[in-house]
């Protein structure tokens, strides 16, 4: 069976002085009930098997697993906490829990995909209080790090305005759950859906207690994990206390005695 997603269908470009992004409609209804294996990932193919075949790895999906009790110290690839550490933090955003079901695509340098091998979009549902540029830096300064999938497969992903393989969307907790529908993803929780990654805009503004003094990299993180579905990524577990969780182990649900890890770890990518 070919799968279809929930399409936002655009409505046409609002061309608006000052404005740079594209509006598009949600059909909610379009959305086709998928075949889900457990823990949130499509049973099927990747969505770009060109892409997922260097270095992929067999399937092991595992079951959402309950938050440790005890969360490893310091954050791999970037700089740890040290014990006594005073950490300043800003009070997240208010994010409501239904929005629009209207989404803005984030202007980009190239609107329309030329060599990539997967061609995204960057968008943002309103009225969530963040603006899809801000939105696209954090994704693209991710998915252009050589120490995400793009480096470490030596495939090139970039950021258009039109004409996606790949919709990365910022949504509010009620459109999450239409999104990732069948998926129960009770209103907190991220996904991938065929060609859509779904964030969960809850997550992206708090991120999880074990992530709490480190927003940005649990961003990094649910990009990474997320857009590794669509390449073909299976889920992964901790491979033992202490050692850096996979990129690709279910980190919002706990860390099972690993350590913070934002960066897809060699075994992965298949050993490169």
């Amino acid at each position: 069976m070919r799968s279809r997603s929930l399409r936002a269908h655009p409505d046409g470009p609002r061309h608006r002085a000052g404005r740079a992004a594209r509006s598009y409609r949600s059909a909610r209804a379009g959305l086709l009930l998928m075949v889900l294996a457990p823990g949130g990932v499509l049973a099927g193919a990747p969505l770009f098997p060109g892409v997922s075949d260097r270095g992929a790895l067999p399937v092991d999906v595992d079951q959402p697993r309950r938050p440790d009790a005890q969360v490893g110290p310091g954050l791999v690839g970037a700089q740890p906490v040290h014990p006594g550490a005073v950490v300043k933090r800003k009070e997240p955003r208010a994010v409501p829990e239904a929005g629009s079901g209207e989404f803005e695509v984030a202007a980009a340098p190239d609107l329309l995909p030329g060599s990539a091998d997967v061609a995204y979009t960057v968008e943002v549902e309103r009225p969530l209080p963040f603006t899809p540029a801000e939105v696209a830096r954090e994704v693209e300064a991710t998915l252009r790090d050589p120490r995400s999938w793009g480096g470490r497969l030596g495939v090139t992903l970039r950021r258009v305005e039109a004409r996606p393989g790949l919709r990365i969307l910022l949504a509010t907790p009620a459109t999450t759950d239409a999104l990732c529908a069948p998926l129960d993803t009770a209103g907190r929780v991220s996904c991938r859906n065929g060609p859509l990654v779904v964030l969960n805009a809850v997550r992206w503004a708090s991120a999880v207690p074990w992530y709490a003094d480190a927003v940005s990299s649990y961003r990094t993180y649910v990009v990474n994990h997320e857009v590794g579905h669509a390449l073909g990524r299976p889920h992964q577990r901790c491979p033992g206390p202490g050692s850096p969780a996979p990129v690709m182990q279910q980190q919002t649900y706990g860390l099972q005695g690993c350590r913070r890890s934002v960066w897809p770890s060699p075994a992965e990518v298949g050993g490169s």
